[in-house]
């Protein structure tokens, strides 16, 4: 049975290739989109079967307007994927307040209230699914990605509660962490004016590798989809999905090490209770 879906975040990369495979397949798409162009030619090759939408993610109002709309172009919506973010690099304090903000607005708040905004749509139908594309920076951190890292723990966070508020509504959520992907990210990163005071630190040396394109291994954007499109598919899927070699080492890595220090601190912090 064919699905449809509301994806944000369509113009390139995981959103645009996400939105070609299902429609190869025969699902309908609502695709976001903040300018015309991009999907034109999906548009003339699938019809009405890809509806566009025009959203901006940090605009609160026009995040509601889109799902209000989206909802009463279909009457229902199975999928809706949160995917709309962008890239924030530089030590912390090399980063601008409005960089900052800008990072928060799209990647953390953009998020959540199109999650707030989907929900009464879900319950009142029955169910529904929300895919989030976080990151395995959702789970581990780097240097000059602080306000990366933020928001893509925050929104991991935040779905790990709500998933267990509208659970009883049949609403589940599915967390998809790759690592670095073949994708424009790194092209479109937006960068903060370097100090050279740090030149000579891990936030240096990582700004090093990027700018020398020798930053880790990267996975296949094509095969990243070809692995999602399956675990959403799934009757019951995880609450995360773990996609590159990246994620799942660096991943493991440093879940173990959190245990590791969790055990070691077991009889301080027992000895606190009453």
């Amino acid at each position: 049975m064919s699905k449809t879906w509301f994806i944000t975040g369509t113009s390139a990369g995981i959103g645009r290739l996400l939105t070609e495979r299902l429609l190869e397949r025969g699902d309908e798409v609502i695709a976001t989109l903040r300018r015309d162009g991009p999907l034109d030619d999906l548009k003339a090759r699938y019809g009405a079967r890809l509806r566009i939408v025009h959203l901006d993610v940090t605009d609160v109002a026009t995040v509601r307007a889109a799902v209000a709309q989206a909802f009463a172009m279909t009457g229902r919506i199975d999928v809706v994927v949160s995917n709309a973010a962008y890239g924030l690099f530089g030590a912390a304090e090399e980063l601008s307040d409005a960089q900052i903000e800008r990072q928060i607005a799209t990647n953390l708040t953009g998020s959540i209230q199109l999650i707030r905004a989907v929900l009464p749509r879900l319950r009142g139908q029955g169910g529904g699914r929300i895919v989030q594309v976080s990151s395995e920076g959702g789970q581990i951190a780097y240097p000059n990605f602080s306000l990366y890292h933020a928001t893509k723990w925050g929104i991991e966070g935040f779905i790990e509660s709500v998933a267990q508020e509208v659970q009883p509504f049949g609403i589940d959520f599915l967390i998809v962490e790759p690592g670095p992907t073949r994708t424009n990210f790194g092209a479109a990163l937006d960068h903060a004016a370097p100090m050279a005071c740090y030149d000579a630190t891990p936030a240096g040396q990582l700004r090093d590798a990027i700018n020398n394109g020798t930053f880790n291994t990267f996975a296949d954007a094509r095969k990243t989809v070809d692995a999602m499109i399956p675990a959403i598919d799934q009757a019951r899927p995880p609450l995360r999905l773990a996609l590159g070699s990246s994620t799942y080492h660096s991943v493991g890595q440093a879940l173990r090490a959190r245990l590791a220090l969790l055990e070691s601190q077991k009889d301080i912090a027992l000895s606190v209770m009453e």
